[in-house]
């Protein structure tokens, strides 16, 4: 009785009404004596439901199965995109001395209806209270497309530079500030962390904080000439150097307020600068008012500013401006777009400009390249596009053609295309409006967009267009595509071979022949601007070291793994020597599921790390590929445990990444190793794995989770070596249709005794008789005489390291086999 009339209450002064009937079943609840006599008394009149009608109670049935639903739906949820207690916000401190701290970190969790004023949590003391000065962080998500901020960071502001360092908060002047007394919310001491571990997001290093001031201010000057590449390097104390230590720099800058509206005050606008050409930290100050720079960033993140105002701040501006020149000279003589006024109703799809210094295999930068990207997210499908999807060639084509060229002695060139997704006209039916190129747009032409007439990076459609144009070019030049990799075209004529192996602009060209290269290059410039890059020595980030006279090719990532390191701070770790302990086990009990570890999580990039691992394994090391497989499973929620799972295989890598992917050693034919391991103790599915071995090296490889949950281990086994059966036709098909090679029977190894025999005759019916018709196809392929299986030991299965974590001498053996070699 006592929640209706609280509402009558409520109604009665707030709205100045009665309730005149209320509507109800026929719970205990509503048929109570003293109840009814207080409808009667206020004259409210009480109707009721007949029984087992819960139709005529609509809307309160509906959200009573609402609340059911929620508590009954028996799904764990997904908690890892909370934040404690709502965002972060910094709380003026009143009264302070003029030493102590400014602002204060709390929680904002509402606005309190009793007072104006704002309720912050503050996760130290566990306590609330009502505050009137508090200020917001602004998160990425709600800034407008392109905005920048000006840079403005200073070291005796009570603000935590780094949320990693717990003695980052109290690198002050003085010890005698009033947030001693109600302190702000302790940093996280998290060990597993590395100090120079990068955030994804710059208002998850430091919070954004919009503060009012009488006055606008500037930065110093010499924070200015800082970020004008004019500053000179100073050091700095020791404390200055360890607040700021391990902190990821940011690239995003806001225009200055103009001069009538308030500015940021001196710890507002907590962000760092990207510096150039320096390991140190600078320290740069004007009178009593110094600013601390955090720039010691990566060598690649150094070269490559991430957009054209932080490009002109810089010293090389002029060898970015020449880029972007020579971008905009393409465009112009492609004829890419016309400049038209803007229709009222269409959709301007916006444009930016991407940087990217080109290296050679010494790391060396050899180009400085800018690149016009439309922003083809806010493209309608159905509208500005409908088909989308362009092949290129896979890792595994590549691999197996550089094989065979070390092993035959061929010759491989490398070539990139100009400008290759502006050389496909439009359809009538894509109408598609971008805006002028940032920072060129043309006085005489303000207000007008661009009528794009030719594709464009980072348009939905422009690699398919691309790809349409490129196989008319190669059609003309006597080319055919390969049937099972349709981004390879090979032309044969009068015994010689050609070969070009296309990954968006660029191309791969193998031949027999010097000659078959110089000419196609002549033919190939003839419809589109290349760039000749001679002999190959560096494709998708992979070096390519050949040395002819032994017919081998070496290929390796550590330029890529170097940055990684540096990147996640690997690099201050000790190596190790294999990539999972065999006695970690990993699980999702170890993944977060309180508040505290939440946060503890929240600002380690491990689905980024995973990322970077996956490269590494799809690309040159194979040995890392269970591993990585293991540690993707955790990233929706990922602990600390799987942290340091992730961590150990980049310090695996960083002990390792002196091994070289191998060919054209003593194994010259197509020869196959197929694995599976059933010992999975959370959900029972056994990990398959195989690999393919060509001239001595690893051409293609895969660890995969099986669908099915096998009932034995020769069941898993069968499974396994029907998954490579079908990588092995594949390659079969790959290398006879370019290389007009007539293949014997492809020798697949084994370690299991009854799978072999299942594949040959359809034996232990009461055993396998439930297994699905889809996994006996390997039964007609070693039939037809394609595939041939051979029993080995399990210490002779390569593929053992792509099923299981294995101690560290089986990993480098299996390594070795696998190709990996010190150069």
């Amino acid at each position: 009785m006592r929640p209706v009339q609280d509402y009558e209450a409520w109604v009665d002064t707030q709205l100045g009404a009665k309730l005149k009937v209320l509507h109800s079943d026929r719970g205990g609840e509503y048929m109570g004596k003293e109840f009814i006599v207080y409808l009667k008394l206020k004259g409210t009149t009480q109707k009721l439901n007949v029984h087992d009608t819960p139709q005529h109670l609509g809307v309160v049935e509906r959200h009573n199965r609402t609340i059911v639903e929620r508590a009954a739906f028996g799904k764990k949820p997904d908690l890892c995109g909370l934040r404690e207690w709502g965002e972060k916000v910094w709380v003026r401190v009143e009264g302070r001395n003029k030493l102590g701290g400014r602002v204060k970190e709390g929680r904002w969790i509402g606005v309190n209806d009793k007072s104006k004023g704002d309720r912050v949590y503050w996760p130290d003391s566990r306590k609330v209270s009502v505050k009137r000065n508090v200020y917001y962080d602004r998160t990425s998500a709600s800034r407008l497309e392109g905005e920048e901020r000006e840079i403005v960071v200073e070291t005796n502001a009570d603000l935590p530079i780094n949320p990693q360092d717990p003695t980052a908060s109290s690198q002050g002047p003085s010890s005698n500030s009033p947030s001693t007394q109600e302190s702000g919310p302790s940093v996280n001491d998290n060990p597993s962390v590395a100090p120079s571990e990068p955030l994804t997001d710059i208002e998850e290093v430091i919070s954004e904080v919009e503060m009012h001031s009488k006055r606008a201010r500037k930065p110093a000057q010499k924070v200015q000439d800082l970020m004008d590449g004019t500053a000179v390097a100073a050091k700095g104390t020791r404390s200055q150097k360890a607040a700021l230590r391990g902190l990821q720099v940011p690239t995003e800058k806001s225009p200055a307020p103009p001069t009538d509206a308030p500015g940021p005050s001196r710890c507002a606008e907590s962000y760092v600068l990207e510096g150039e050409g320096t390991s140190d930290w600078i320290m740069v100050g004007e009178g009593d008012e110094e600013y601390g720079m955090a720039v010691e960033i990566s060598e690649t993140e150094a070269l490559e500013p991430r957009d054209i105002r932080e490009a002109r701040r810089r010293p090389d501006w002029p060898l970015w401006e020449k880029a972007i020149q020579e971008e905009l000279d393409v465009l112009k003589g492609a004829g890419t777009w016309d400049l038209v006024d803007a229709p009222s109703d269409a959709n301007i799809v916006g444009s930016k400009w991407v940087f990217c210094a080109k290296k050679d295999a010494a790391g060396n930068v050899v180009r400085y390249k800018a690149r016009l990207v439309a922003q083809g997210f806010s493209q309608v499908p159905g509208v500005s596009y409908f088909n989308t999807f362009a092949p290129v060639a896979r890792l595994s084509s590549i691999r197996a053609v550089l094989a065979i060229a070390a092993a035959e002695d061929m010759e491989v060139h490398q070539i990139d295309i100009k400008g290759a997704y502006l050389n496909r006209v439009l359809t009538s039916d894509e109408v598609i409006f971008v805006r002028q190129p940032p920072g060129y747009e043309l006085s005489e032409s303000k207000g007008k967009v661009c009528r794009l007439r030719k594709t464009l990076y980072g348009l939905k459609q422009s690699g398919r267009r691309w790809y349409q144009r490129l196989v008319e070019i190669m059609e003309k030049l006597g080319f055919k595509r390969c049937e099972v990799d349709q981004a390879v075209f090979y032309r044969k004529k009068e015994g010689k071979l050609m070969i070009v192996l296309v990954h968006v602009d660029d191309c791969m060209l193998v031949a027999t022949a010097l000659p078959l290269i110089t000419h196609f290059k002549i033919a190939i410039a003839k419809h589109v601007g290349i760039t000749d890059l001679g002999e190959l020595h560096w494709i998708l980030g992979i070096e390519v070291r050949r040395v002819r006279e032994l017919r081998l090719i070496h290929l390796s990532q550590r330029s890529y793994l170097e940055s990684t390191f540096r990147r996640y701070g690997i690099d201050q770790l000790k190596p190790l020597s294999l990539p999972m302990d065999p006695n970690t086990q990993l699980t999702t009990a170890q993944s977060p599921a309180t508040t505290e570890e939440f946060a503890k999580m929240r600002d380690i990039p491990y689905q980024e790390a995973v990322g970077s691992l996956m490269y590494a394994s799809l690309s040159t090391r194979p040995d890392i590929t269970y591993a990585v497989q293991v540690v993707s499973r955790f990233a929706k929620n990922p602990g600390p445990a799987h942290w340091e799972a992730v961590q150990q295989i980049f310090r695996y890598l960083k002990g390792t990444k002196d091994l070289w992917l191998t060919f054209g050693g003593k194994v010259k034919e197509l020869t196959g190793y197929a694995d599976a391991d059933g010992s999975m103790a959370e959900d029972r599915h056994a990990i398959s794995g195989y690999t393919f071995l060509l001239h001595g090296g690893a051409v293609s490889w895969s660890t995969k989770r099986q669908e099915i949950i096998s009932l034995s281990t020769t069941e898993s086994e069968y499974v396994a070596v029907t998954y490579a059966s079908k990588e092995a036709l594949w390659l079969r098909s790959l290398i006879s249709q370019l290389f007009d090679t007539t293949l014997t029977s492809t020798t697949l190894f084994s370690d299991n005794q009854s799978a072999i025999t299942l594949t040959k005759d359809h034996q232990y019916h009461a055993r396998t008789k439930h297994i699905d018709i889809r996994f006996h196809f390997i039964r007609w392929i070693v039939e037809n005489g394609s595939l041939h299986l051979v029993y080995c030991p399990t210490d002779e299965m390569v593929a053992d390291v792509l099923t299981k974590a294995l101690p560290s001498p089986k990993v480098k053996h299996f390594a070795s086999e696998l190709g990996l070699v010190s150069v």
